[in-house]
C-alpha cells in the first residue's frame, strides 16, 4: 500500500511539471527578461504569499539576495511575508486582506517587479496587493494553481500549475522559482 502511495505521488508531481512546462517556456523567458530589466534599471522585486507560499517567498528572496549558483553581488529582493510584527499589526488594525498592500505602499515604486504567490489564485491579501501594484506602475508575475483564480486578471504573467493539489502546486512553484533564479544569474552575470 505504501509503495503505491509513493509511486502515485511522484507520478503526480512529474506529470504536473511536465504539463506545466508545455505551455510556459515563452512566459518564463518573458518573466526573466522583465526581472533583469528591472534590476538593470535600479528597481527591486517584492515577493509575497501566505502559508506555504509565504515560506516560498522567503526562500526565493534568499536565493536572489544571497546566491543561487554563482558568486555575485546581492540582488534587491524583499519578501513581504518576513516581517511578522508588520503583518500582525496590519491584520489587527486594518484586516488581513491588506497586509501586503500596506507594505507595498511603503516599499513599492514604479518599475518594480512583484512576485505574487497563491496556490489557489484567490487569496484576498495577494489579489489586493496585485491590484495595488498594477494601479501604481508595477509589473506582476504570479504563481498559482488550479485555474489561476482571481489573480490571473491582476497579473502581467500568470504561471498556473495544472493541479488542484496544493503540495504539488508548491513543488512546481519552487522548481519554477529556482529556474528563474538560475536564468536571471545567467543573464546578469
Amino acid at each position: 500500500m505504501m509503495k503505491k502511495i509513493i509511486e502515485d505521488y511522484f507520478q503526480k508531481s512529474i506529470a504536473a511539471k511536465s504539463d506545466f512546462l508545455k505551455d510556459s517556456i515563452e512566459d518564463i523567458e518573458t518573466a526573466v527578461k522583465s526581472i533583469v530589466t528591472a534590476f538593470k534599471g535600479g528597481n527591486k522585486m517584492l515577493v509575497f504569499g501566505n502559508g506555504g507560499s509565504a515560506s516560498d517567498s522567503l526562500h526565493i528572496a534568499a536565493e536572489f539576495v544571497g546566491r543561487f549558483r554563482k558568486e555575485r553581488r546581492a540582488l534587491p529582493v524583499i519578501s513581504l511575508s518576513s516581517n511578522v510584527s508588520a503583518i500582525t499589526a496590519l491584520a489587527n488594525d486594518y484586516g488581513y486582506d491588506v497586509v501586503f498592500m500596506r507594505q507595498l505602499e511603503a516599499f513599492h515604486k514604479k518599475g518594480d517587479i512583484s512576485l505574487a504567490i497563491s496556490t489557489s489564485g484567490n487569496s484576498e491579501s495577494v489579489v489586493k496587493a496585485a491590484k495595488f501594484i498594477k494601479s501604481n506602475g508595477g509589473y506582476v508575475i504570479s504563481f498559482t494553481g488550479g485555474n489561476g483564480g482571481k489573480l490571473v486578471s491582476e497579473s502581467d504573467i500568470c504561471f498556473i500549475v495544472p493541479s488542484g493539489e496544493t503540495s504539488i502546486v508548491q513543488e512546481v512553484h519552487i522548481t519554477l522559482a529556482h529556474l528563474i533564479c538560475l536564468l536571471v544569474e545567467e543573464e546578469l552575470f
